[in-house]
């Protein structure tokens, strides 16, 4: 944790230059870009940064404390009780604050949400966690845009795309990575018997322009005719782009809007999203640090969840929670189960920093 507020700090430090750096002002594009990731910092990189200040602070009083001078003996004793107690206050707040890791404090991020095994019944219920995660952003007063979106012929979703921005937005959603399993009764089974399905969840932390160095050269870009419902239009317009990384070989195609610009625009944001999704899995692997614990690795292969419908019951496998309020929960009020993860979570960090020197 140390090192990666010191990461930080260093980051936030470095971006308190650009922004008065005359080169980076004259880029209007680059500035804002700046402004808002040396934001998203900022609390915590002031928290850490006064955090050190104190534990200097304290390492001088305590030596004051010990010296010669009566008087100064004295107003050291004085201050030395205040001075920790700030320290303390200061060490949760920052405990809080990185629960989650080091992409905690991001205010965007991208959700990816595909439907698994099950056919139909497996599009249906990925509508469900689409509808249920919208309704949740909604709730908390964060923005929700569809980047994309392919529907089923019953009203469900092959896959979405989903970008989220709003105060902890990323320190939530991450635990949603994962694979969600859904055991119900679909409306076409005439036994009444219960059929099980799947959907993948895939949350990325959304970097800003700055972070992601991506240039022209780095992908291929093609043009083609949209496909699916639209009318002549997706017949006559190479309006759908496909974006192709050379380095990684990470594809991202979009044919949503009618627009070319409008779909390359959506495509680069995805695109920028994996990569710093695979840049950054690469580094955790690269240096052994990605921990291991019940919360789990974010693999979308990982059953994290359960939705028993005929018994109205949600679990969470990763922590043994058990709640008998689905209907509640698949409308939105998804909370009960973020606050359980991140206190998990949060539980789970204090126990392996310990103390705070």
């Amino acid at each position: 944790m140390r090192k990666m507020l010191e990461e930080k700090l260093a980051r936030f430090e470095e971006l308190e230059r650009q922004m008065t750096d005359p080169a980076v002002l004259g880029d209007s594009s680059r500035i804002a870009a700046v402004a808002r990731e040396h934001g998203s910092l900022s609390k915590l990189a002031s928290r850490y940064r006064r955090f050190k200040q104190l534990v200097n602070e304290i390492v001088e009083t305590s030596a004051m404390a010990e010296g010669d001078d009566v008087e100064f003996r004295q107003l050291a004793a004085e201050s030395l009780p205040a001075l920790k107690a700030e320290r303390e206050q200061l060490w949760n707040e920052l405990l809080d604050m990185t629960v989650g890791g080091e992409d905690a404090n991001r205010t965007r991020c991208v959700m990816e949400i595909r439907a698994g095994t099950g056919g139909e019944e497996a599009g249906l219920f990925a509508g469900d966690l689409f509808r249920m995660y919208k309704k949740h952003a909604e709730s908390r007063g964060w923005k929700v845009e569809v980047l994309e979106a392919s529907p089923t012929e019953l009203g469900g979703f092959k896959n979405c795309v989903l970008a989220f921005e709003g105060e902890g937005v990323y320190r939530e959603l991450q635990y949603e990575s994962g694979g969600h399993r859904v055991q119900r009764v679909p409306e076409t089974e005439a036994k009444g018997r219960v059929h099980t399905s799947a959907a993948t969840v895939a949350v990325l932390p959304e970097p800003e322009d700055v972070e992601v160095d991506l240039k022209p050269d780095d992908y291929r870009k093609d043009l083609y005719c949209a496909s699916g419902p639209g009318g002549q239009h997706v017949n006559k317009t190479e309006s759908a782009v496909r974006l192709t990384h050379y380095a990684t070989n990470i594809v991202v195609e979009m044919q949503d809007e009618r627009s070319q610009h409008k779909n390359f625009a959506k495509a680069l944001r995805i695109l920028k999203s994996r990569l710093y999704e695979h840049f950054r899995q690469q580094e955790h692997e690269k240096r052994a640090q990605e921990r291991k614990s019940l919360i789990g690795s974010g693999d979308r292969s990982q059953r994290i969840r359960t939705y028993n419908f005929p018994e109205n019951r949600l679990t969470d496998h990763r922590i043994g929670l058990t709640l008998y309020k689905l209907d509640q929960i698949i409308n939105g009020n998804v909370q009960p189960v973020t606050d359980a993860l991140v206190e998990y979570d949060r539980a789970q960090q204090r126990d392996a920093m310990g103390g705070m020197d």
